[in-house]
């Protein structure tokens, strides 16, 4: 009797802006304090891109460290699935102006909009593919240029974005080692706690020359944190359970990585200790889609993650969506 076959992540990358924004030099652009955003977020820095850079480029330093880890040549893709919701424009998607950079000649590419759970929707999809034999190599990103849409005189948000691109290659696997289960979800009635008004068809780009509010991220902040420790844990829970295992069978939790408050919360929910949760945004903001692959491209480089180890995911997200994704790495 054959084996199943399952989705497994073969090689990593993750790229960052050079320019780095302390909270010492926020708070001379914004009345806020260096203690102020640490007590409350957990921050420290953010990088920023340059003015002449798009997310996709990012993106595809990202993932030609992902193809170089797992390998594989870019003429051997078969799927891209970008999670942005800053893409370099309205059309073409974002994922199709990386296929070009990278070479990825034989690819189909798509982006998902599904804001901060976007790069686990996409693992979540490209595992479906994959057992389903409708594709073999499958590049999953998530990369945001959050500074983009950033309100810099707002200091309840500008403080908590950064920008960055995380990569992961998926291939088919019938041993043991691979993503165990994966669970995705959506409330839209709850879209108008986080969103960005302007940009679509209700406000237009042209509107932006009129009053450039609406083109920036909006957020009710408490709201948002409620949900999102709720909802968060609801996903981790469904998947761990599916799958017979607690938090104590875990070797390392890598939630999104937006506040260190609902990291904390979360798991303490899941009953995960402090020393088996991988917390980066200090160095690098709330990336949103970007968050999970950048630290779990950066756990592994640092030793916190070794061939074998079973590995939670979890994101929350605008829509508003949430997510879970457990593997064995």
């Amino acid at each position: 009797m054959s084996k199943e076959i399952v989705a497994m992540l073969t090689g990593t990358g993750h790229a960052v802006p050079e320019r780095v924004l302390t909270n010492r030099q926020l708070a001379e652009m914004v009345d806020t304090s260096d203690e102020w955003i640490r007590t409350r977020t957990g921050i420290v820095e953010r990088h920023i891109a340059d003015d002449n850079k798009g997310t996709s480029d990012y993106a595809a330093l990202a993932a030609k460290e992902a193809l170089e880890e797992a390998n594989l040549a870019p003429e051997e893709l078969d799927l891209i699935l970008l999670g942005t919701v800053t893409p370099d424009m309205y059309f073409p998607s974002a994922a199709c102006f990386l296929q070009n950079k990278i070479g990825a000649v034989n690819a189909a590419a798509l982006d998902i909009s599904a804001a901060c759970s976007g790069f686990l929707y996409g693992l979540t999809l490209a595992e479906g593919m994959i057992a389903a034999g409708k594709y073999k190599n499958i590049l999953v990103i998530g990369a945001e240029l959050l500074s983009r849409v950033t309100d810099w005189t707002d200091r309840a948000t500008c403080v908590l974005f950064g920008d960055g691109a995380g990569a992961a290659v998926l291939q088919p696997s019938d041993g043991e080692r691979g993503i165990i289960g994966s669970y995705i979800k959506s409330d839209g009635r709850l879209w108008q706690l986080l969103n960005m008004p302007g940009g679509g068809s209700l406000l237009p780009p042209a509107k932006a020359a009129e009053d450039p509010a609406p083109f920036h991220i909006k957020m009710e902040g408490r709201e948002v944190f409620r949900h999102a420790v709720t909802l968060m844990g609801e996903s981790a829970v469904h998947v761990m359970k599916a799958a017979g295992i607690t938090g104590e069978d875990l070797d390392l939790f890598i939630p999104h990585q937006a506040n260190l408050r609902i990291i904390q919360a979360i798991a303490k929910r899941l009953n995960i200790p402090d020393k088996k949760v991988y917390v980066n945004l200090d160095k690098y903001g709330n990336t949103s889609a970007a968050s999970i692959p950048i630290a779990l491209n950066e756990a592994r480089k640092n030793g916190r993650i070794k061939p074998g180890n079973l590995i939670l995911t979890a994101a929350f997200g605008a829509g508003f969506t949430w997510s879970s994704v457990l593997f064995r790495m």
